[in-house]
């Protein structure tokens, strides 16, 4: 068994940048343990422009962009360990380890869950129809892409549309394979104007709305695909030889439940406050565990964020929960949940002082109202549309008066 400072699960965009803020303030070992053979993260094997904005004020690959913070990590005098995967706990702040170097146990002083999200495959969608290769995930269409250099079709269809549902369209393209449709259940593609109009110059098929797939066709390899309209129940099959699921994301959240950390119904990842603090004293979740799914610079702010409420941790010693002064943040549909789902007397604002929402409808100019023991808060319109399959971001200030102490606050589209 040894013993660090501070011992950070995941070694993707926030729990690299978290080691990088935190080696600079911290006494002690900062260890990464990635279960990977590279630090870095899905932005590894995502091979565009579009990364590192909001963080490093830089516009590059995901494959720079990983590099870039893995250096950052590994200057500032973080220990990154790799191939290194964290099985359980064996105690509190105590990770269990299994790695090509054996069995262990470390200690820390305080946790960070950096441990990210996924997204949900095919038999997890429960899609019907015969087994053939040709069906991957956003992220297996990637690493099969741009790490091995391996074939894939020549005709997809990608099932979402997502920012990340655009960025395979550029990995198929780059593989030789055209799309020739994208499927979403919602009246428009989710992801940004600034993403779909170019987007659409490099499809060779249209956006399917208002669809859905419903069955897959082939015996060795896909031949074709089954899409049903969700509003007039019309059916078309598609000729394809390659299908894509993108999006529609699930935290890896399996440590952070066998911890017992409180857990939210909406995100299904851990309960946290502004700070980033979990129901376990000191054992923190940032990035994309929180709030599936932000962008991989979004998610790096969480790790630089939640650094100082680290360092406060380690000073302080302080054993208290947050829990009996908090304040429980609940949504009404459309809005589907909301990060962070609780205000402290002490947790400050959080990372760029916004609330993170989900919703499940189209809004143009929404218009949020928050309430708590029957008292209006606050009610604030912003002039960026709630829109689905992406973060809608909301300010904090429509939560800043709640009593910690008091009820739940209910956030509401007016």
């Amino acid at each position: 068994m040894n013993h660090v400072a501070v011992a950070i699960v995941g070694g993707g965009p926030s729990g690299l940048t978290a080691a990088t803020a935190l080696a600079a303030q911290v006494d002690g070992e900062i260890l990464v343990l990635e279960r990977e053979a590279r630090t870095g993260g899905i932005p590894r094997h995502s091979d565009h422009l579009g990364y590192g904005m909001r963080d490093l004020r830089r516009f590059i690959t995901g494959p720079a962009y990983a590099g870039r913070l893995t250096a950052m990590a590994s200057e500032a005098g973080a220990v990154l360990e790799t191939e290194a995967m964290v099985t359980g706990w064996a105690g509190d702040r105590t990770l269990q380890i299994t790695s090509p170097r054996g069995v262990r146990t470390v200690t820390a002083d305080a946790v960070i869950l950096a441990t990210g999200a996924r997204e949900r495959p095919r038999p997890a969608r429960l899609i019907p129809g015969d087994r053939p290769d040709g069906v991957y995930t956003t992220g297996q269409l990637q690493n099969l892409v741009h790490l091995h250099h391996g074939r894939v079709g020549e005709r997809a269809v990608i099932v979402g549309a997502e920012l990340v549902s655009w960025s395979a369209v550029l990995t198929l393209r780059e593989a030789g394979c055209a799309t020739a449709a994208m499927i979403t259940g919602h009246r428009r593609a989710e992801a940004y104007a600034a993403f779909r109009v170019p987007g659409r110059l490099l499809m060779d098929g249209p956006v399917l709305t208002h669809s859905r797939l419903v069955a897959i066709h082939g015996k060795g390899r896909v031949r074709s695909v089954t899409v049903e309209r969700t509003d007039t129940g019309e059916r078309r099959e598609i000729a394809c030889d390659t299908v894509v699921f993108t999006g529609d994301w699930i935290p890896d959240h399996e440590l952070a439940r066998t911890a017992g950390l409180q857990m939210d119904r909406g995100t299904r990842g851990p309960v946290v406050d502004a700070a980033l603090r979990t129901s376990k004293p000191g054992v923190f979740a940032v990035g994309n565990l929180c709030h599936p799914v932000d962008t991989a610079d979004g998610a790096a702010l969480d790790g630089r964020h939640v650094a100082s409420a680290v360092a406060a941790w380690l000073r302080s010693g302080d054993e208290a929960d947050i829990s009996p002064a908090a304040a429980q943040i609940r949504t009404e549909a459309p809005l589907r949940w909301v990060a962070p789902q609780l205000v402290s007397s002490d947790g400050g604002l959080p990372a760029r002082g916004d609330l993170l929402l989900w919703t499940d409808e189209y809004r143009r100019l929404p218009r949020l109202r928050a309430t708590q023991d029957g008292r209006v808060l606050a009610v604030k319109r912003t002039p960026w549309p709630a829109a689905p399959g992406r973060i809608f971001r909301a300010p904090w200030s429509l939560v800043a008066d709640a009593d910690p102490k008091g009820g739940d606050i209910t956030l509401s589209l007016a």
